[in-house]
């Protein structure tokens, strides 16, 4: 079964790469119960020969599970399933309702300080990383830039210790902004929200900078819902799963 190109639908489809798609269908496989909890996945060998992807794929839709926390790896011993439906994912060493809880009480304000505070190279620096942003095509080199981002704004503020603050958290935030990108498809609504944040900088408004910067978070919050409450359907019908029960009929 090739999963290699597959697509949402609805009326303008968006291309679904192949690790959402192995992803949808180990997800589907998991919260349907044909891989019960304690249930070891196929290797990544077998995942590759049943769904005809390469090993780089399958590796990325196992991470993803594990940072749903429906799976964990167990050192030579395999992945295995830890949980039968998505709660609150784990970005590094945090949940992301913690993240994106603490993440409201900092970089909001911080937005407003940035705005009256910021030097015009701050707004320079700003502006050259949002246009290579934009043009980027690489997902990870776009996921670094976005967390320089927000080193930026914070550094913008003129406090030292809301730069700190960020710093420690980075990887997380590097972590969320992988998944929600590969995930959520979040790349272009992202680059949007960031020019409306340095938009509100750039004109000295704080209400504006508050507003942009909750209104950003508000989104990252929704598309993290929505990632969690879909079932893991992005392919039909339900797909054979290597090395497990048989289920006839049931849907992705």
């Amino acid at each position: 079964m090739n999963l290699s190109d597959s697509q949402t639908g609805g009326p303008a489809p968006r291309r679904v790469s192949a690790m959402e798609a192995v992803l949808g269908h180990l997800r589907g496989a998991i919260e349907r119960g044909e891989y019960a909890i304690g249930a070891k996945l196929p290797s990544e060998a077998e995942l590759c020969r049943a769904l005809e992807v390469s090993r780089p794929v399958v590796r990325e839709a196992l991470r993803a599970l594990h940072t749903m926390g429906l799976t964990v790896s167990r050192t030579g011993k395999g992945t295995f399933v830890v949980a039968d439906a998505v709660d609150d994912p784990t970005f590094g060493d945090y949940a992301a309702s913690d993240l994106l809880e603490a993440r409201r009480h900092i970089e909001v304000p911080v937005a407003g300080y940035a705005a009256r505070r910021h030097t015009p190279e701050d707004l320079v620096r700003l502006n050259l990383l949002l246009d290579r942003m934009e043009q980027e095509t690489d997902t990870t080199a776009w996921v670094a830039m976005d967390t320089l981002f927000h080193l930026a704004v914070a550094e913008a503020a003129r406090n030292p210790v809301f730069r700190k603050v960020i710093e420690e958290i980075r990887d997380a935030l590097a972590r969320q902004s992988a998944f929600l990108t590969e995930l959520g498809g979040r790349r272009e609504q992202s680059d949007r929200e960031h020019r409306a944040i340095v938009d509100a900088l750039a004109a000295g408004s704080e209400p504006d900078a508050v507003a942009a910067m909750t209104h950003h978070l508000d989104r990252v919050a929704t598309t993290l819902t929505r990632i969690v409450r879909t079932a893991g359907a992005t392919t039909s019908p339900a797909l054979p799963v290597p090395g497990g029960p048989r289920t006839t009929g049931a849907g992705a």
